[in-house]
């Protein structure tokens, strides 16, 4: 029996749902998911093995116009990913302006990758309008095979996944097939740290925050975690710890119950907050991080 095996890239604009869309595909809570755009900073793979196929999905961030460092590398993460897919999804949804992201979407079009378009979140408007928005994205994107989709209410999502299979390479697999994705247990302590300051604070605060885990310790019983949530002003880390610490501890208490579900152990969490002045615009700390420069 042969084997398939091949990378398929989401890739689309802020806010469409490419990471909700990511995580029903994968069958695992692998990309931060809230209602804020810039959400996902890094390209995050989730791995689906099959006796007879291998699928690597890579959730990449939101295209934008970078306006710092950190938004450049965002940026090109998502660039890459037209280049090394062997499909290529992308996501838009019923209430996207078509021409958010001319430059974009140009490159999608000139590829030859396949592409799956998925128009989302359809369950959301009049769907006497449906037909109108897909006739416009068949234009966009002519070779594109079109998929109207609720990926929050499973909607054809079935549909798709089934269609990514068929169009998959022969090939082994390119990754152990026990494996889930490509990132370390410490990545997805920060992601999840990282969702509940999403949640918690409003305006500039959580994309002027990057976590970084110090300390992580596993016994048998339990984890112990250290954690520093690092902020690019001195005015900022008041308003992360809040009046008598109220709000950091409630993201402690958050970040700690989705830990213990993630690594089905007792986790003991530690937080702290360090001013690292400017850090979205520092070389060296966004590399650091795992963030890649020109």
């Amino acid at each position: 029996m042969t084997h398939k095996a091949g990378f398929v890239n989401i890739v689309g604009n802020p806010n469409v749902g490419k990471s909700t869309l990511s995580n029903e595909l994968v069958g695992e809570r692998l990309s931060i998911i809230t209602s804020k755009a810039q959400t996902t900073r890094h390209r995050i793979f989730g791995i689906v093995n099959k006796p007879e196929y291998q699928i690597v999905f890579s959730d990449t961030p939101g295209v934008l116009k970078p306006n710092y460092k950190l938004q450049e590398s965002m940026l090109k993460f998502s660039k890459s990913a037209l280049n090394d897919a062997d499909i290529i999804l992308y996501v838009t949804d019923t209430f996207e302006k078509p021409d958010k992201n001319d430059d974009f979407l140009s490159s999608v079009q000139k590829t030859d990758i396949p592409v799956l378009l998925v128009v989302n979140k359809i369950d959301l408007i009049d769907q006497n309008k449906l037909d109108d928005i897909m006739d416009f994205w068949k234009q966009q994107l002519p070779k594109a095979e079109v998929f109207p989709m609720s990926a929050l209410h499973k909607f054809n999502v079935q549909n798709l996944f089934d269609r990514i299979i068929e169009l998959l390479p022969d090939s082994p697999p390119f990754f152990d097939k026990e494996a889930l994705t490509d990132k370390s247990e410490r990545f997805f302590v920060t992601e999840i740290i990282r969702e509940k300051i999403l949640i918690q604070y409003k305006k500039e605060i959580p994309y002027s925050v990057e976590v970084e885990v110090e300390e992580f310790k596993e016994a048998k019983e339990r984890i112990d975690i250290r954690a520093v949530i690092h902020v690019a002003r001195e005015s900022q880390k008041g308003i992360i710890i809040g009046h008598k610490g109220v709000k950091l501890k409630w993201v402690g208490i958050e970040a700690r119950k989705d830990l213990e579900g993630f690594f089905k152990k007792k986790v003991n969490l530690t937080t702290y907050v360090k001013v690292s002045k400017d850090w979205r615009d520092k070389d060296n700390f966004l590399r650091g991080h795992g963030y890649e420069l020109k």
